[in-house]
């Protein structure tokens, strides 16, 4: 069981990014339905960094760039253009897909080499593990990859920046009512520009993960619709980021359970095809649990989705 939670949680870290990447989106008050291209840009972006100059830390900031610079055409059009969200969103998808499929042509069937592997080996905190009892639990937490470490971070700074901060505040604000926070002072198209692409980064990162450590070499369709899931994670997490963690590992150990039923040897046979549709059937069940779901502590920003035009207040 420790094997297969650790892999789970594995499984579930680029949705961790992604999920936390959507929801800075809604935060502030845009529904972006392009997760799946960013991350798709993020993660052709970052393969053919790390095959050129096999740099983790390059291959990394060129992944955040590119999914920043895809975040960038969707605000535009959306913030200051006013487009439609949902179709500008879905545009963003073909686009990342159609030009990591361009890109990545060249890019099929290479592997990284051995030495860019090593950079992301599991790191292991002794003095925690060799606790009695509890060694085993933390070690499916503290026996990972660098990239697993840096999404515990990512989802701890984002809980403490949208609650406890003044600008965190301010961003529930707009998302909330862009009229009544531009009223209060705030400037609204700033924090949404900055939140976009803060969010599009963290789909980069979360694809660069996909293709850096998760399988890693380049692949057609290497994200395999986790953009999708990370939008239906959003509403199945209430738009926390803590919350957010869990519901990523949930799906992560969703997509290897086919894995690990294939090891126990169980006298029935389960078609594999249909335990690969799970993270799918799960994500519609959750997007009707969120439609159900009405209380306040469970709702959608209230503006999201909705352009903002300071002439119209």
């Amino acid at each position: 069981m420790i094997p297969f939670l650790k892999n789970a949680l594995i499984s579930g870290t680029p949705l961790v990014f992604a999920v936390l990447g959507t929801m800075y989106n809604e935060k502030a008050g845009n529904l972006n339905l392009g997760i799946e291209g960013l991350m798709l840009l993020g993660a052709v972006a970052g393969f053919q960094m790390a095959i050129i100059t096999e740099n983790p830390l390059l291959a990394l900031l060129f992944a955040m760039i590119f999914g920043a610079l895809g975040a960038l055409i969707y605000a535009f059009l959306t913030v200051t253009l006013r487009a439609n969200q949902s179709v500008t969103g879905l545009a963003l998808t073909i686009f990342g897909t159609g030009l990591s499929r361009f890109w990545g042509k060249r890019l099929m069937g290479m592997v990284l080499s051995e030495t860019f592997r090593s950079y992301f080996r599991p790191i292991s905190v002794p003095f925690l593990t060799k606790i009695p009892i509890l060694g085993p639990i933390l070690s499916i937490f503290v026996e990972q990859d660098i990239f697993v470490y840096l999404s515990y971070l990512a989802v701890i700074l984002s809980g403490i920046y949208l609650y406890h901060t003044r600008f965190g505040l301010n961003l529930r604000a707009v998302g909330e009512n862009a009229a009544a926070a531009d009223a209060s002072g705030i400037n609204v198209t700033l924090y949404k520009y900055i939140h976009i692409l803060i969010g599009g980064a963290l789909c980069g990162l979360g694809g660069a993960y996909l293709s850096l450590v998760y399988v890693p070499s380049w692949q057609d369709n290497i994200t395999s619709g986790r953009g999708w899931i990370a939008i239906a994670l959003v509403i199945f997490t209430s738009w926390n980021p803590y919350r957010a963690f869990w519901g990523a590992a949930l799906f992560g150990g969703l997509d290897i359970i086919g894995f690990r039923i294939q090891t126990l040897n169980l006298p029935i046979a389960i078609n594999q095809q249909f335990l690969r549709m799970l993270p799918y059937i799960a994500t519609l069940l959750v997007i009707i649990v969120g439609s159900i779901r009405k209380t306040s502590n469970h709702m959608a920003p209230k503006d999201l989705g909705n352009p903002y035009l300071r002439e119209e207040r």
